[in-house]
């Protein structure tokens, strides 16, 4: 959970004290808010926490080999995100957003103090480009999703002249 602190970290003083107005602009007609961006965030580390406890729950053993995960980061491929996880237009503030992040961090955190460390490395689930990845990597993948994510907010920031 180290890294997910360090990104966790990276991804707040970043949009720390923008406004509402910055916060839910978008840069484009084709492109995200960071509004948009972190409510993905918190949509995709709740939807993969939940992915995870089913996982443990279930009996089924799928041992995989590990998979180049940090290559997440690396904003030249692109990814569409699923369906569960695309952002709305809805308006937000940020204190809102944050409450969500904290909610599915908070989650994920127990999740991981109370893991049994052989069923995460024995049991997998698919991911759209990386195939089937054991749970235990799941969570510094949430991480890098959310390192790859903060470029894209300082890309939006520099976008919008903030």
């Amino acid at each position: 959970m180290q890294i997910n602190e360090q990104a966790r970290n990276e991804l707040l003083s970043e949009v720390n004290g923008l406004t509402a107005e910055h916060l839910n602009q978008k840069p484009s007609k084709n492109e995200w808010s960071i509004k948009e961006i972190l409510q993905h965030l918190y949509l995709m580390e709740g939807a993969i926490t939940e992915s995870i406890q089913k996982q443990l729950a279930s009996p089924e053993i799928n041992v995989v080999k590990e998979k180049p995960i940090e290559l997440t980061v690396n904003r030249d491929t692109k990814v569409d995100a699923p369906s569960f996880a695309v952002p709305s237009e809805d308006y937000a503030t940020l204190d809102e957003l944050k409450e969500k992040l904290a909610y599915t961090h908070g989650n994920l955190e127990k999740l991981v103090e109370n893991e049994d460390k052989m069923a995460m490395k024995n049991k997998a689930f698919p991911h759209p480009v990386f195939g089937d990845m054991s749970l235990d990597q799941w969570i510094p993948f949430i991480a890098y999703h959310e390192m790859r994510h903060t470029n894209q907010i300082k890309e939006v920031k520099k976008k919008l002249g903030v």
